[in-house]
């Protein structure tokens, strides 16, 4: 056991923890109820990232019907969603547990990147075949319909994302990278005229213009950058964050966490925030290039663009940059399904790097 754990990579549990021990303070000082939920969350994904560290997932991988097992049962929870979760937020996105709530398009993340490393890992030199691109294509877009009817565009974006990594990584031919490029452009034209609603048209519409409607659509990123702004370089100190402390940012614990942190420890702690991040994904990306078999080089390819993204779209949220659709921070964002998914997905990773996967 002391030798398994010792072959670990100590690199990632290391920005992993810290980013984790963040979420924890910064919650300690606006919500203690929060503290001791998210505490227990992060106690739980690390004994599951530990468990599954220790699986030989080779000779599970090798059999079709367990990773189809696997890709239909996350297929399956997403269709109960939408007919047993209340509506939250106006979003079917959540299965209330007794006093929790599972939500699980975050399940659907696992299931995917499971699902795409086997399959490419299989096909990468063939991908450039029309048949197995139109197939990856079906595979994404399944669970991706079921995600965007809740609606849930953030976790829809990000699946999007898993695929579309998967595929710019696999030999994709440049004619049809364009295909899917004037494919995706068609997409959002049809749903921007179809299926987008008014309130997302406006979060959309607002990111270009950001002092419009101050005191509603822009409120939360106009708030974002006021307490980013009035951090400084060493912040305001512990529990002196008033933006927060005062309630005049929305979401202070999931989507704006980052404002919060910056805000009561200054810019010094979003150097910290960057520099963890980017070891955590630096790390995972060693370990598939060092992995000695094309499925584990690809679930840590699926594993660093989910993380990647929610980076992405989180922060820029955060600054304005991109639409707040929801998506939270890796290990550092306040609940339970993303952050048991991560550690999970943490887990998978420290498998390919003592090669049980």
């Amino acid at each position: 056991m002391a030798f398994f754990i010792k072959n670990f990579d100590w690199k990632l549990n290391g920005a992993v923890l810290f980013l984790s021990a963040l979420s924890l303070l910064s919650l300690f000082s606006a919500k203690t109820e929060l503290f001791y939920k998210q505490l227990l969350w992060i106690a739980i994904g690390i004994f599951l990232a530990f468990l599954i560290a220790q699986i030989d997932w080779r000779s599970f991988i090798n059999y079709k019907g367990i990773v189809w097992g696997f890709y239909i049962f996350s297929i399956s929870l997403l269709a109960l969603t939408l007919v047993l979760a209340p509506k939250i937020r106006g979003a079917r996105s959540w299965i209330p547990l007794g006093s929790f709530q599972f939500q699980p398009s975050e399940f659907v993340k696992i299931a995917l990147i499971i699902f795409l490393a086997s399959f490419f890992s299989k096909r990468h030199k063939s991908i450039a075949l029309v048949s197995n691109l139109f197939y990856s294509l079906v595979l994404f877009l399944i669970p991706a319909a079921f995600v965007v009817a809740q609606p849930d565009f953030g976790s829809a974006l990000l699946i999007f994302s898993i695929w579309f990594g998967f595929v710019l990584v696999s030999g994709i031919r440049y004619k049809h990278l364009a295909i899917i490029i004037v494919a995706v452009l068609i997409a959002v034209v049809l749903m921007w005229s179809f299926v987008l609603k008014d309130y997302q048209k406006e979060r959309i519409i607002g990111l270009f213009f950001p002092q419009r409607d101050a005191l509603g659509i822009n409120y939360n990123v106009i708030q974002s950058k006021i307490a980013i702004g009035s951090g400084g370089f060493f912040g305001k100190g512990f529990k002196q964050n008033s933006q927060v402390q005062l309630g005049f940012l929305p979401e202070a614990q999931t989507d704006f966490i980052f404002a919060a942190i910056v805000e009561e420890w200054g810019l010094i702690s979003a150097i910290l925030i960057f520099t963890a991040f980017l070891l955590m994904i630096l790390r995972i990306i060693r370990i598939g290039l060092d992995a000695d078999n094309n499925f584990g080089k690809f679930l840590c390819l699926g594993t660093g663009i989910l993380f990647s993204a929610n980076f992405l779209f989180n922060i820029g949220s955060n600054v304005a940059l991109t639409p707040v659709i929801g998506v939270p921070f890796p290990f550092l964002s306040y609940g339970g399904s993303h952050i048991i998914t991560d550690f999970i997905l943490i887990g998978f990773v420290q498998a390919v790097k003592t090669g049980k996967a």
